[in-house]
């Protein structure tokens, strides 16, 4: 049996790219899903906002049982419970709750909290986080990246989120960014599966290509 952590190396490997699915309904979590999952994606996060996220979660879980499913907005312990119980493997917030993250290591699920300073990072790993969410990314460069990077542990998944395009995954993969986290630009409500998919592979060929060309720190 696969644990959630194995899912996530095995993402990280692969395809480091979270689909953030904002919005997502249980209507469209089937359509949605295939069309994320076909382009090589295995990373799935249906934000707590949206319409009946739980059930969108326990669908998207069942549908594609190799994949990482989760939640993100995930706020206090008892919504970490409720992933947890919807089949949830994967918490992601948009900040730092000590809290939070101890309950997400506690029932063995992938945590991938928010920081944006030193402090807030090394919190978060103190507090059993698996990786960390660059959070948001527009308030930060890659220099940031870099500079983090240079302090926490070896080999510490940093992934920004927030503005990620297909055409500006480079610098920050340069930096050493271990993936991203991609929303709108991938998924928003209404958009059709159809075009969900083709943005999706312009991302996927957008990392490749970035991972292809990284440049030694």
């Amino acid at each position: 049996m696969t644990t959630p952590h194995e899912k996530f190396d095995a993402a990280m490997r692969r395809l480091p790219l979270v689909a953030i699915l904002r919005g997502l309904t249980p209507a469209e979590a089937a359509d949605i899903g295939d069309a994320v999952v076909q382009a090589g994606f295995g990373l799935l996060e249906v934000p707590l906002n949206s319409p009946q996220p739980l059930e969108s979660i326990a669908l998207l879980r069942r549908r594609f049982p190799d994949a990482l499913v989760g939640a993100g907005t995930v706020l206090d312990v008892q919504q970490v419970r409720a992933v947890h119980a919807a089949g949830g493997e994967l918490v992601v917030s948009p900040n730092f709750d000590a809290a939070v993250i101890a309950e997400t290591a506690r029932l063995g699920m992938v945590s991938l909290p928010g920081v944006m300073t030193p402090t807030e990072a090394f919190g978060a790993l103190a507090a059993g986080a698996t990786g960390l969410k660059l959070f948001p990314a527009e308030l930060a460069s890659p220099a940031v990246v870099k500079a983090l990077l240079a302090v926490l542990p070896g080999n510490t998944p940093l992934m920004p989120v927030g503005g990620i395009s297909p055409d500006n995954m480079q610098p920050w993969r340069d930096a050493g960014a271990a993936g991203f986290g991609i929303g709108s630009a991938l998924y928003k409500p209404g958009k059709p599966a159809s075009v969900v998919q083709a943005d999706a592979a312009r991302f996927v060929a957008a990392w490749r290509s970035a991972a292809g060309k990284t440049q030694p720190n």
